[in-house]
């Protein structure tokens, strides 16, 4: 009997300037380790405005101090003001031709509240005046919050220009590869190999026991106030702004959990109750495992299989972990960009 064709590859558009390329596109991660620029990406458009601040954010830091991060053969400044072009008028009619194109080309209308992926990625255009703009969308599922955790290990130092979204760093993180173990799904970043800055491309977080406080009865929420607080790296120690790591920053202010910007501390280990990672994409995703190198200076001149590790495990998704979860979702049904207004 004759097998079954596979299926078709899900659908997968890039526009440049405005044109759908005549091209089959490569993937996502592909596009970004061959194209220099800023970028962003938002799953199904969820808090777009946030993602083109920082967009133009990114852009105009590289522009002055990385230029060749952005494709551009020198520093020059970027406007994005109202004097000059905004940078919606700039990236949103390519994400408008992306989405009608990726409508066409489902079987099924995309609706709404369907799941898929936008890059948005600027860099110094071919004539070495204004800026290109590229579009990349596809299909996301996402995956289903406490069903498979994160397991992450440390294995690299901290970005350059870390406070801006590039695409060269997509190739960049592939020198960290000879220090993943078997299974490990996210890299975390160090500059001393105790604090830990960000994932290579996630934002981390643990809930913390305070030193003060003696556990005294079972972890729940109504102890947090007072025993426990969630951490993770301050801006100032050189991370990404990641744009759920805000949103998470700002849900515990106002559900009351208590908050603290400070890298978290490996030699701290033993108090971690919980941990996930944040991204566009995967919005949050509780922590497995924990994996840190016993000696920092091994990291530079040996392989995983050659390093003493550290490991702290976690019991699936915890209880704060979980109560922040269900308020980005609630905060997403009512803040995702109206794609209409694209259309």
């Amino acid at each position: 009997m004759t097998p079954p064709p596979p299926p078709p590859p899900p659908p997968t558009v890039l526009v440049n300037n405005g044109a759908i390329s005549p091209h089959a596109p490569p993937s996502a991660a592909s596009f970004l380790e061959s194209t220099p620029g800023a970028y962003t990406t938002a799953r199904g458009l969820l808090w777009w405005p946030r993602h083109l601040l920082r967009l133009a954010h990114s852009a105009r830091l590289l522009a002055q101090s990385h230029p060749h991060l952005l494709g551009l053969p020198e520093p020059r400044p970027l406007d994005f003001s109202l004097s000059g072009t905004p940078i919606h008028s700039l990236v949103n009619p390519s994400v408008r031709v992306a989405i009608h194109e990726m409508r066409s080309r489902l079987p099924v209308p995309l609706m709404d509240e369907e799941d898929f992926a936008v890059t948005a990625l600027v860099r110094g255009g071919d004539s070495g005046e204004g800026l290109d703009v590229f579009v990349h969308a596809g299909t996301y599922p996402p995956p289903v919050f406490g069903e498979a955790g994160a397991r992450v290990a440390v294995a690299g130092r901290g970005r350059d220009a870390a406070a801006a979204k590039y695409a060269p760093w997509a190739r960049m993180r592939k020198t960290m590869e000879k220090m993943r173990p078997p299974g490990v799904t996210e890299l975390l970043l160090t500059n001393d190999g105790d604090r830990i800055l960000e994932g290579s491309v996630t934002n981390f977080f643990v809930v913390c026991q305070k030193e003060e406080h003696q556990r005294n009865g079972p972890f729940s929420y109504q102890t947090l106030a007072t025993e426990f607080e969630v951490q993770t790296a301050p801006l100032s120690d050189g991370i990404l702004p990641g744009i759920i790591r805000q949103i998470v920053i700002e849900v515990c202010h106002d559900l009351g959990i208590p908050v603290r910007e400070v890298s978290p501390s490996w030699s701290e280990h033993e108090l971690w109750q919980e941990a996930f990672v944040t991204s566009s994409l995967r919005l949050i995703q509780h922590v497995e495992s924990v994996q840190a190198p016993l000696l920092w200076e091994d990291i530079q001149s040996k392989t995983w299989s050659d390093v003493s590790w550290g490991v702290k495990q976690f019991q699936g998704a915890g209880c704060i972990t979980t109560q922040i979860q269900r308020e980005i979702l609630k905060r997403a049904r009512t803040e995702e960009y109206d794609i209409k207004n694209l259309l």
